[in-house]
């Protein structure tokens, strides 16, 4: 049985927004990174913030494109921060709702700091897209801290 086209519609619309979740933590995975391509995934007026105790604390609220950019390249190549990082997006569910959508995923994220500090840690994504006419971009990103253990061994 064929889907409608409202329908059919509303499934590409939810997998783009998965491919948008998807770019972004690519983009923010070290050493991988595409200069330029970070401040396209959201909107103008968009929002970032860490949630939780230890994430509001660690990242705060960033209110714009620009300045999200900047923040999160403060943790990206040339800076040195990350020698490696990778980020594992889960099944999540998508809700869309007209031109907008709701978005959440547990996350998880493997990282070794230029420290030499290594650890996995698990985050609950919540991510607002408004979706325009060339796909949809991040509105509200909130990212919040469930679990973390340092990772030991040889390398």
């Amino acid at each position: 049985m064929s889907k409608m086209p409202s329908e059919k519609l509303v499934v590409d619309t939810r997998s783009s927004i998965v491919d948008t979740v998807a770019r972004y933590l690519a983009l923010c995975d070290v050493p991988v990174r595409m200069q330029g391509e970070l401040g396209d995934l959201f909107t103008e007026d968009a929002v970032w913030e860490g949630g939780g105790s230890e994430y509001a604390e660690k990242f705060g609220r960033t209110e714009g494109r620009e300045a999200i950019v900047e923040m999160l390249s403060a943790y990206l190549p040339p800076t040195p921060h990350f020698r490696t990082n990778v980020h594992l997006l889960f099944p999540g569910t998508v809700d869309v709702k007209g031109l907008t959508a709701q978005g959440s995923w547990p996350m998880q994220q493997l990282s070794h700091y230029e420290s030499g500090f290594s650890e996995m840690m698990v985050a609950k994504l919540d991510v607002t897209f408004r979706i325009g006419p060339d796909r949809p971009r991040i509105s509200a990103f909130h990212t919040e801290r469930l679990f973390s253990a340092p990772l030991t061994g040889e390398r």
